[in-house]
């Protein structure tokens, strides 16, 4: 079918024009131009479930071509959607012009599972991301730690507890390396921490200590601990480390979030915001020092948090910076540590199936009540069984009180589905809120966790979609590398940064190009009932507006390999331009 690709932005700057939108009237001129860009609105219909986009979408037997060349925005939203030469008529004496070089304009990135203070805390923590090895991983604290002195804290995180689940480390390399000062490591996913003998001695955990409710303290034959604790036993450690300040904290806040916008981002769910948090929040909101949007989702586990949010109700104002009416709970563990709860046992441990519910903090009656009390929850659940028991969870609640079906509830990761239980998710109206990259990195390990029979339903976003479900895509940084390209080049082909397999790992559960890029953009804008004001091009919508110098609809139908060789041009929210590359 041939298209004229600007139609969609003719049709939108003439009703622009007439609203009244003219540049004769001076006051009426735009804030900020982009012209000479490769512009994808994505105002156009839906695909269809196995990905075939729709019969208004600019795609036609030769691919994708562009809808628009120019966006105007004005007072924070968007003004006009169309060609170089019309958007010339809202030119002013004092607008902003981008020129975009043939760039690709998209509505801007969401980022819909996120822990951006986890992201700024490692600008100054010791980076452990990518070590393969105990003695790599000590070798890089030695060579980062310095002169720390005596008795000092040393902090490093990015280990991957997952890929080191069959040969975990102990404290003996850590703790000869360090005998002075007390030394924590946490682990990328955060469902284990790596500590050296002083820092268990801090901490007060021995012989004695028992393992708490959903974790573990990995032990010797003598019962001894030896230097790593599992899922909820991490606070043990954790909670040992003395506080940062409010403002350093605050800091590290706002670090994250720069390098969010810094990286294409417009916005973020924050998942599991507690009360310290939510107060630094707030304060750079009054402050007007957020740069781009967040999406806070209070953690279900600071109960007098999500108290005092019942009293004051969720957040209706769209237009405030930080919204709050969305609430995180945590039902099961994670497949790597093997705390998610699975309907059978694992292949690689007998007798053993995970942690879930009351054992894993989970509070039914608290998360049930802010379910009443109108606000939306994100509750993680990676297993079978953890996915299971959530939906049962749900569907109990919406049964008792129908109107809670409305909230868009989401289960964050939803790694491993039964097949009987894909339909439920349309049923209850729940969004599968999940991470491409997860499926690439895990599978080195993920498939001797279940086993094959289990492994088709993992990661399942094809079958998902053919069920009618909503998805939602997103990075649960810093869980794992954030970066748009690589969440975009995960979800088309199911490779990882070395493009293995050849031809995927289980290749039937692909997205499309337009369906990965929806995951980040119009998708995510619903996940938070934000549709109507984000996640497309479109007039009178926000101006949050993402630019990059390759065209991933194009180059992930071609040649999607090459999207590892892209970068971010410009990040803008509301029509201010709060990242522009050199």
């Amino acid at each position: 079918m041939n298209r004229n690709p600007y139609a969609l932005g003719f049709v939108l700057g003439a009703l622009a024009l007439a609203l009244g939108c003219q540049s004769s009237v001076p006051d009426d001129a735009a804030d900020l131009i982009i012209h000479n860009a490769r512009v994808y609105t994505f105002g156009w219909s839906e695909p269809s479930a196995d990905g075939t986009p729709a019969a208004d979408a600019p795609h036609s037997e030769e691919g994708w071509s562009p809808d628009a060349e120019a966006v105007a925005v004005k007072g924070g939203k968007i003004l006009f959607v169309g060609s170089n030469a019309d958007v010339d008529r809202f030119r002013g004496a004092a607008t902003e012009v981008l020129d975009a070089g043939g760039a690709t304009v998209l509505p801007g990135l969401i980022d819909s599972h996120t822990h951006v203070d986890e992201l700024g805390v490692l600008e100054v923590e010791i980076n452990l991301i990518g070590v393969e090895t105990e003695e790599e991983a000590v070798q890089r604290v030695i060579d980062a730690s310095g002169d720390v002195p005596e008795g000092e804290w040393i902090l490093a995180r990015g280990w991957d507890e997952g890929a080191w689940a069959t040969r975990y480390p102990s404290w003996d390399r850590l703790s000869e390396a360090f005998p002075d000062n007390p030394v924590l490591m946490d682990s990328l996913h955060s469902f284990a921490v790596w500590g050296n003998k002083r820092a268990f001695e801090a901490a007060g955990i021995t012989k004695d200590t028992p393992d708490p409710s959903g974790g573990e303290i990995l032990r010797d034959a003598q019962g001894e601990p030896t230097g790593v604790v599992l899922n909820r036993a991490g606070v043990l450690l954790r909670d040992a480390v003395p506080a940062m300040t409010h403002e350093q904290y605050k800091g590290a806040i706002l670090a994250g979030l720069v390098r969010m916008g810094r990286d294409g981002y417009v916005s973020v769910h924050e998942a599991g915001v507690e009360s310290g948090y939510m107060t630094a929040l707030e304060e750079l909101e009054a402050a007007g020092e957020l740069p781009l949007r967040v999406y806070a989702m209070i953690s279900a586990r600071d109960g007098e948090l999500c108290r005092q949010w019942i009293e004051r109700g969720p957040v209706s104002d769209n237009e405030r910076m930080l919204i709050t009416r969305s609430v995180k709970a945590y039902y099961d563990g994670a497949l790597g540590s093997r705390g998610a709860r699975l309907l059978e046992d694992y292949s690689d441990q007998a007798g053993h199936q995970g942690v879930a519910g009351g054992e894993y903090g989970f509070d039914m009656e608290l998360v049930a009540e802010l379910m009443r009390s109108g606000f939306q929850v994100g509750i993680h659940a990676i297993g079978d069984a953890g996915n299971r028991e959530t939906l049962e969870f749900l569907s109990s609640v919406v049964e008792s009180d129908p109107e809670t079906r409305k909230l868009r509830h989401r289960i964050e990761h939803a790694q491993v589905i039964h097949p009987d239980d894909f339909e439920r998710f349309l049923e209850l109206n729940v969004i599968a809120s999940m991470e491409p990259s997860h499926a690439v990195e895990d599978k080195t390990w993920a498939e001797q966790r279940l086993g094959p029979h289990r492994a088709k339903g993992a990661y399942a976003w094809r079958s998902l979609r053919q069920a009618g479900a909503r998805l939602a895509f997103n990075s649960d940084l810093i869980g794992t590398d954030h970066n748009i390209f690589y969440g975009l080049h995960s979800a088309i082909t199911r490779r990882d940064k070395n493009l293995q397999p050849p031809e995927g790992w289980y290749p039937e559960q692909v997205m499309t190009p337009e369906e990965a890029v929806r995951g980040y953009t119009s998708w995510g804008a619903y996940a938070g009932g934000l549709e109507n004001e984000m996640g497309t091009l479109e007039v009178g919508k926000w101006g949050d507006i993402t630019v990059m110098d390759i065209d991933p609809l194009v180059v992930g139908e071609t040649d999607p390999e090459k999207l590892f060789e892209g970068h971010i041009v410009a990040t803008i929210v509301g029509g201010k331009i709060i990242y522009k590359a050199e």
